[in-house]
């Protein structure tokens, strides 16, 4: 098994992490009875290690640097001064200026071999992110970063953090050590974790007189005084490490590589050259100094909106200073170009940076991005490229976080995707690395301003007037509906639509993975599932949502999408006392739909057969309305087909309203009509008993009305000029 490497930094010179690092390496190896490999990169305290350790190396980081030929035990063992309390070392020369030579490039082919040869590294890595340091960072399975109870330690150790964060560093992988603690302190492990922005992993007591002692001797601490409070720290310290087996939880961590790689002319962070311009680093500058000086994410998460606009004038006014300030000739050459920076600035600031302005766009209906290079936008049914862009992965994956903090979600290493919402209900899908093998991906489908009607969708061609004044009379008569469609195909829209034509005097229950059903009534009750917290428990699923909603008086019971065990829930509802609910499904077809409610259905355990499953599904759902995006990114209802009871073992479906496609014409816009079959649902009969008023044209082709889009217009619902759908409550005179 492959060995792991701890780096221990510090945030400032002085908080004792060089003489953590090497007491560390010996209580390791006496806490395990392994081999531990010490190796300084401090190169600001070159030599430092040799009189912390009293180990002379025999050969020096530099050398080993130097060396090109493959690492392997035997030839590693010249560059090795061994300790006899199974301590290894390689250190860097004294000489400052020698350390300054070292190429840290050559040293990762080291770094690669040497976690075949020791089961732990231990590395000092200074205070400073030098080249060495930061590759030291990047083979490393854990930072250790060392911090004092005072408060200019405090202050740099929060920048540290935050500088490694911005790096794409796990946060989870950064132990906080709190270094010479006294008890009663009132900069305590509590206020370190809550300035920092980590909880602190590990307290070592403060101990002067052993420290002092043991730097004169020059021996570790863990040799000449066992049992004194430092060494007994960081005893403390290493089985923690150990017991808990935390190297092999962040082994399995994704960490970011070549982040120690020397930058090319006009590259910064990691981005190939030309990437980066003066612009980028203008404000990259302002937006480090804005963060320094404003608490911008803690003014940003109000939900107060007068307080969000003086939060926005105040941000201005501090970025104009700020540029004001600096040296912008040549970059900043008009007033414009003030104005753009500016802009931007606050938009990542305060917003979501580069997706701004497409959300802003009422024509964009989703925005796709991949990695922080490519934003894609859904423009009139067609995918379009942006020329807008983010500066890096981690403006992506602030967006991210900034999108998720509000809802109470939250997205990291162990947790890679989410399910997430914008203030105006857009809804929000975001998977992060190492599942997202190019970068932080963020998929933005936008909640329209104005909500769709059915006359939208009629005057868009998606149905016709006859369909819709069908589909309201199946909704106020009760029927269990399923809208079947693909992703993106407008199944939301159309749930949305008929929704509103259930009648307000009953009361409506919604489940959701993410809110975004937006039912006209007054009487909803909004129901939205909840991701585990932290320690993995607490989730609350659709399905429990959905067995809730039996308890809570529903008349209609509406599902945004059934994808799991809630299905047989839903299926139970619908046949025991709860008709006109209606839920969404992922299928091509109804046919296709029959069969994917079997198979949801059988991820509930429930130990049903087939054909019983498929008997239950006749029984409780009435109707089936595909929904389909076709070829032109138009958005069309395909089918509204009604469920028929069972004829042997196969459930009966019978098309009411198809959508016949022709072909297509000049603009490459599909060509085609909407045809009633002359079926007249056995729902109509019944109604028609009870002496309701239902228009039998609504199933004729001779006065089938077509939408806009294959111009022809709508026929009227059952009087001329009367642009109303028929009230089926009432009666014959």
């Amino acid at each position: 098994m492959a060995g792991y490497i701890i780096t221990v930094i510090g945030g400032k010179g002085g908080v004792g992490k060089s003489q953590v690092a090497a007491n560390l390496a010996f209580a390791y190896a006496q806490e395990t009875r392994t081999k531990v490999l010490l190796m300084d990169f401090d190169q600001k305290a070159s030599g430092d290690q040799d009189f912390i350790t009293g180990i002379k190396p025999k050969k020096t980081i530099k050398e080993l640097s130097e060396f090109t030929g493959a690492i392997d035990p035997r030839s590693l063992l010249p560059f090795i001064a061994d300790h006899p309390q199974n301590v290894s070392y390689i250190g860097l020369p004294s000489d400052v200026s020698a350390t300054q030579q070292i190429n840290s490039e050559a040293l990762g082919k080291v770094l690669k071999a040497i976690t075949n040869i020791y089961p732990l590294t231990i590395i000092d890595g200074g205070s400073e992110l030098s080249g060495l340091a930061l590759k030291a960072l990047e083979y490393s399975t854990s930072i250790f970063l060392t911090v004092t109870p005072d408060i200019l330690a405090l202050n740099q150790t929060k920048r540290m953090f935050s500088e490694l964060v911005t790096m794409l560093f796990p946060k989870d992988m950064i132990l906080i050590i709190l270094n010479q603690y006294q008890k009663g302190h009132p900069v305590s492990p509590e206020v370190v974790g809550s300035t920092v922005g980590k909880p602190v992993f590990s307290v070592i007591p403060k101990d002067d007189q052993s420290c002092v002692s043991a730097l004169n001797q020059k021996k570790p601490v863990m040799v000449i005084a066992k049992t004194s409070p430092f060494a007994q720290g960081v005893i403390e310290c290493a089985r923690k490490v150990v017991q808990k087996n935390v190297l092999k939880t962040l082994a399995r961590l994704n960490k970011p590589t070549d982040i120690g790689k020397p930058k090319a002319s006009g590259d910064s962070d990691g981005m190939s050259k030309g990437e980066f311009d003066a612009w980028t680093d203008l404000k990259s500058r302002i937006h480090r100094a804005l963060v320094d000086e404003m608490d911008l994410k803690k003014s940003a998460d109000s939900k107060d909106p007068k307080a969000q606009i003086i939060l926005k004038e105040q941000t201005k006014k501090m970025v104009v200073d700020l540029l004001n300030k600096e040296d912008t000739k040549g970059i900043l050459n008009s007033r414009e170009d003030m104005n753009q920076i500016v802009k931007e600035i606050l938009d990542e600031a305060l917003g979501l940076g580069p997706l701004e302005d497409l959300l802003a766009d009422k024509s964009c209906a989703e925005i796709m991005v991949i990695g922080p290079k490519k934003i894609y936008y859904e423009h009139n049914g067609k995918i379009k490229k942006s020329t807008v862009s983010f500066t890096n992965d981690r403006q992506v994956l602030n967006v991210i976080e900034r999108i998720v903090a509000p809802i109470g979600r939250r997205i990291d290493e162990k947790t890679p995707y989410v399910d997430a919402r914008l203030q105006d209900g857009s809804r929000v899908h975001a998977i992060i690395p190492p599942c997202a093998l190019d970068g932080c991906t963020i998929t933005i489908r936008k909640f329209p301003d104005k909500r769709l009607g059915w006359k939208d969708l009629v005057n868009y061609g998606s149905m016709t007037q006859n369909m819709a004044d069908f589909l309201r009379i199946a909704v106020e008569a009760h029927r269990n509906i399923i809208i079947s469609g693909g992703t993106g195909s407008g199944k939301t829209t159309l749930i949305n639509t008929l929704g509103g034509f259930i009648p307000s005097n009953e009361r409506i229950i919604t489940c959701e993975d993410s809110a975004e059903l937006n039912l006209p009534q007054d009487h909803v009750v909004r129901l939205e599932t909840r991701p585990p917290t932290l320690e993995g428990d607490g989730a609350i699923d659709i399905r429990c949502l959905v067995k809730q909603t039996l308890r809570m008086r529903p008349d209609r019971i509406v599902v945004g999408e059934c994808r799991g065990g809630e299905t047989l829930d839903m299926l139970q509802a619908m046949g025991t006392g709860h008709e006109g609910s209606m839920t969404t499904i992922h299928s091509n077809n109804p046919r296709e739909c029959i069969g994917r409610i079997e198979t949801l259905v059988q991820y509930a355990g429930a130990g049903l057969t087939s054909k019983a499953i498929r008997e239950m599904i006749a029984s409780a759902v009435h109707m089936i309305i595909q929904q389909s995006r076709i070829d032109d990114g138009s958005r069309k209802v395909t089918y509204v087909t009604e469920v028929g009871g069972m004829q042997g073992d196969v459930v009966i479906l019978q098309d009411i309203f198809v959508y016949a496609q022709k072909g297509f014409d000049k603009t490459g816009k599909i060509v085609g009509e909407f045809q009633a079959t002359g079926f007249i649902p056995k729902f109509v009969e019944i109604l028609e008993k009870k002496g309701y008023k239902i228009p039998r044209g609504l199933f004729s082709n001779t006065t089938q009305g077509k939408g806009p889009a294959d111009q022809a217009p709508a026929a009227p619902a059952s009087k001329p000029g009367n642009n109303q759908p028929p009230d089926p409550k009432k009666k014959t005179g």
